[in-house]
């Protein structure tokens, strides 16, 4: 059995209305990155200094010594960017992603977030690379900056964002009870992840792009002037996808750090920003905490048993009369890459086409004559499957009159007799009307046109059946 961990479907073409308070049109999430004094340093106990997200592009750590120019621009976010800041979204709703080490080392920020109410968030213990630590260490510092946090602020964390983080850190995280993680980049919406299998976890999706840490990367930006045209952009694309009747409101993270956006060249880009948003109506600035209370009291997770997550036996019990009398078709779909992706109808229909596609002439054959005569003998007598019986009441075929009844069976033992097989269709897409008129149509095909034509419509009605069990 082969598992495919990755989700790359998401809430695909069903968004749901996220319902914000007010009917705004979209969520404003504010996110200014505390980490100046976490950062890795030798007076820290790391190996050496820090090397990334400074006005020193490309740098490189320097091994067992400390490097006083990047520790100076990293002192500017604390001594100087975090006021500007705080001057200018103090009356707003802001989540602070805080580093257990750096709001310790800042008591009269903290003092200041706190008096703003701003959320304050946990951004890990140190500031300071995850992906080549071991499992043990990084749960073992998760704990610390629990416990850190908890002394600094007067509060246990609700919410945590590590950032620079390792293939175990959501994992570690979700088992610790945060009331949202943000780990993940992956869609303009919160959603919940299962976590085991009685559990999930909120997911609050953070961003790379809206975020000021491209002013330190090659292809960021360069004014405060790029910053705001980037996320008025960002923001008119939301805000239109938000609006009208038909509208799914979405939200927008902006990522903001003392040391880069609290520069003076740069921060009326933020400034801009702002006050273009507040010129907009029905717009909800939040924290990520507000957000996920809203979320868990509209849209609470749903308990669904997951066809990538079943076993084989209960695979084919749910999916093996899809296809008409041919569990087998189920059976070896089950040994496919199957993952989160094949968890709608859409998705588990392309996963169960694939071995019939890729069986015998014999064995398409047989799903074929699996299937029942329409309006024939066995539907007379009710033997047909429940999924068959219900098809063809929808179009009206368990209410012929007599002279359809022997137009049906006619054509029927025709059709069989030129065939050697079934005429087959998928009665949801039709009426009686339309299938007397493709009946009479297709019977004058040759069998090799009528046997392919006959398979992409038991495909056809796979995805129907389907779409009455899956999402």
């Amino acid at each position: 059995m082969t598992r495919y961990p990755r989700n790359m479907i998401g809430y695909g073409p069903r968004i749901p209305d996220a319902k914000w308070p007010g009917g705004a049109k979209i969520a404003i999430s504010l996110v200014l990155n505390f980490e100046e004094g976490s950062e890795n340093n030798i007076l820290h106990g790391d190996a050496g200094s820090e090397a990334f997200l400074s006005e020193i592009v490309g740098a490189a750590s320097w091994p067992g010594q400390r490097h006083w120019n990047m520790e100076s621009m990293y002192e500017y976010g604390a001594r100087a960017g975090f006021w500007r800041l705080h001057r200018l979204m103090q009356d707003l709703p802001v989540t602070v992603y805080g580093v257990a080490e750096a709001l310790a080392r800042a008591p009269e920020q903290v003092a200041a977030m706190q008096a703003a109410e701003w959320e304050i968030a946990s951004h890990g213990l140190k500031w300071i690379e995850h992906k080549d630590m071991p499992e043990e260490e990084e749960r073992a510092q998760i704990a610390q900056a629990i416990r850190l946090h908890t002394e600094v602020t007067g509060s246990r964390p609700t919410g945590w964002y590590t950032g620079r983080c390792s293939m175990n850190t959501v994992a570690l995280t979700a088992a610790e009870g945060f009331d949202w993680i943000s780990d993940t980049y992956d869609d303009d919406l919160p959603y919940w992840l299962p976590v085991g299998r009685d559990r999930h976890q909120l997911v609050i999706p953070y961003t790379l792009d809206a975020n000021d840490m491209r002013f330190a990367t090659p292809q960021g930006f360069n004014t405060g002037d790029h910053f705001f045209d980037y996320l008025k952009d960002a923001f008119d694309c939301l805000y239109a996808e938000g609006d009208g009747p038909d509208g799914r409101p979405k939200m927008m993270t902006v990522g903001l750090h003392c040391r880069l956006i609290g520069r003076p060249g740069r921060i009326m880009g933020l400034k801009r920003f702002i006050d273009y948003v507040q010129s907009h109506a029905d717009v909800w600035f939040a924290t990520r905490g507000e957000i996920a209370a809203h979320w868990r009291a509209v849209h609470p997770p749903v308990d669904m048993v997951r066809p990538s997550a079943m076993t084989r036996a209960a695979f084919v019990q749910a999916y093996g009369s899809i296809f008409e009398h041919s569990p087998w078709v189920a059976d070896r779909a089950f040994d496919l890459e199957l993952g989160p992706a094949h968890d709608t109808a859409v998705g588990l229909h392309a996963a169960l086409v694939r071995p019939f596609r890729a069986s015998t002439l014999e064995e398409r054959l047989g799903v074929l004559r699996a299937h029942p005569d329409l309006a024939g003998k066995l539907a007379a007598a009710k033997r047909l499957t429940a999924e068959s019986t219900a098809e063809q009441a929808g179009a009206g075929l368990d209410t012929l009159t007599d002279a359809e009844r022997a137009m049906f069976t006619e054509l029927n033992a025709a059709y069989v007799a030129k065939h050697g097989f079934p005429f087959i269709i998928a009665v949801r897409d039709n009426t009686k009307a339309s299938i007397l008129e493709a009946f009479r149509t297709r019977i004058d095909n040759d069998t090799a046109t009528e046997r392919d034509t006959a398979c992409r419509q038991v495909e056809r009605i796979a995805l129907h059946r389907l779409k009455d069990m899956l999402p």
